[in-house]
């Protein structure tokens, strides 16, 4: 069943569920998902609907114009439209640890996610036998902190040349620069090793078991200019004891990054997700 599926945002006021949803029903749509909240401090209406297309009077290509027409300008609404026949395109960046990037084309595979990945792009040779092995192209660009002007911009038409929707950094151990940021504004998704914010450095887990940690973590977030700090999709944590070694802690935080930024991905490709400022809204 093909369906349309609306994420909005406006300036909170009565009657807005009652606008909305009439334009599907006045139209002959079939809603099968509502969610709204609003925040009260902020004043802002948040909304996610999903209704069958159907037969669905207007035209899937006519849908945008109609509401930006009728319904955003008026209530001063953010949207974004999306169909669920379009599968999105999504890249993986990767650069030597495998845990994400193997857990991720599993899930693919195994028909999980509605979503196609034309390309993985990395700056090492080092799983390319991964990609090979799941029939997907691998792009290597040997970045590095120093050359990161002369490669991004390939890498940037790569993206382009595949219109790719989304990025996914499974463990991609390079910064992003701005002009990246910019062009996939909330499309670009990162995993990070600790339960943010925490320890940093090249390695957390070591700094982690000096300080004796009780509970270790992983967080997803998109990907700003601030790094390390844009809006966070998903989060969880595991008990750690006086027992645990370093490689138990590593162990264990490698899965909780796999399951943490999988369960990220698959909230964005379903697309109920909504970054308001530097927060999410993430629908059920």
């Amino acid at each position: 069943m093909n369906t349309a599926i609306l994420l909005l945002s406006c300036p909170d006021k009565p009657g807005l569920i009652a606008e909305v949803t009439n334009f599907i029903t006045y139209n002959n749509g079939n809603i099968i998902y509502l969610d709204q909240y609003v925040d009260h401090i902020e004043k802002i209406f948040f909304m996610r609907m999903e209704w069958s297309l159907e037969k669905f009077l207007i035209a899937p290509e006519k849908i945008e114009e109609y509401f930006e027409t009728l319904y955003a300008q008026k209530h001063q609404m953010q949207f974004k439209l999306y169909f669920t026949d379009r599968k999105p395109r999504m890249a993986i960046f990767v650069s030597k640890m495998s845990h994400c990037l193997y857990d991720m084309l599993a899930r693919y595979t195994a028909g999980e996610w509605q979503v196609e990945i034309p390309l993985i792009v990395s700056n090492h040779e080092d799983l390319r036998p991964a990609a090979e092995r799941f029939g997907i192209p691998y792009h290597v660009f040997p970045i590095t902190k120093d050359n990161k002007a002369e490669f991004e911009p390939k890498e940037m038409a790569l993206l382009q040349e595949n219109n790719i929707d989304f990025i996914v950094l499974a463990r991609y151990m390079q910064i992003i620069s701005e002009d990246m940021i910019k062009a996939y504004p909330n499309n670009i998704i990162n995993i990070h090793h600790s339960f943010l914010p925490a320890f940093v450095g090249a390695k957390p887990y070591h700094a982690a078991y000096a300080r004796g940690v009780k509970l270790i973590g992983a967080t997803s977030h998109y990907v700003t200019a601030d790094l390390d700090a844009g809006p966070i999709i998903e989060q969880d944590v595991t008990r750690i004891t006086h027992k645990d070694t370093v490689d138990d802690l590593v162990t264990k935080g490698k899965d909780l990054e796999k399951i943490v930024l999988s369960h990220a991905v698959q909230k964005h490709i379903e697309h109920k997700v909504l970054a308001f400022k530097n927060k999410t809204i993430i629908f059920n």
